[in-house]
């Protein structure tokens, strides 16, 4: 790379990395090495390496929650049902790495709470806008994360159409009225 890197190269460089190689590959020398600059220029961006996981770890929360529920409440598809093709249809190497991180790494363990937070708070939101009551749509909230959680952590994709058939049945089941329960 000939043009001056930015802080945002660098951050990108580093989710990439984080992605593929975890949470040990996010070092100075082998990024520099990978843009084909000097660590200098790591350096001039980011105090030490701790400001620099910092900043990799802002901008997943931007990518991993933020940005996605922007375009859910951009898209004019019902919104739970475009957050679930979003979420379980994505490329998951990336959340894998970071929760393995956060097994390792306070401050990526405090970004992995915050986000949690943020995606229950919101599936909560939507669950409501459907017209469930708040103490349902919060457990129908938990329920659906743990289910992503499970299918993010786990190994293998699974075919498109057994992919959309499974979220067909889980939108069905957090919307399945609450009178429906057995007692």
């Amino acid at each position: 790379m000939n043009q001056q890197l930015s802080a945002d190269d660098w951050t990108s460089q580093g989710l990439k990395a984080l992605a593929k190689g975890g949470f040990t590959a996010l070092k100075a020398d082998p990024l520099a090495k990978a843009m084909g600059v000097s660590r200098g220029s790591f350096y001039w961006h980011f105090a030490d390496l701790a400001a620099f996981h910092a900043a990799v770890l802002a901008r997943w929360r931007e990518i991993a929650a933020e940005q996605i529920i922007a375009d859910v409440e951009a898209a004019s598809d019902e919104p739970l049902r475009m957050l679930l093709r979003r979420s379980f249809g994505a490329r998951l190497d990336l959340e894998r790495a970071v929760r393995n991180w956060a097994a390792f790494d306070a401050s990526a363990q405090a970004a992995v709470r915050a986000i949690d937070r943020r995606r229950l708070d919101y599936i909560e939101e939507l669950l409501q806008k459907r017209g469930q009551a708040p103490a349902t749509a919060q457990v129908r909230a938990q329920i659906l994360y743990w289910t992503f959680l499970g299918f993010a952590l786990s190994g293998p994709s699974i075919p498109a159409a057994r992919l959309q058939a499974m979220l067909d049945e889980l939108l069905a089941m957090v919307s399945a009225s609450s009178a429906m329960r057995s007692g």
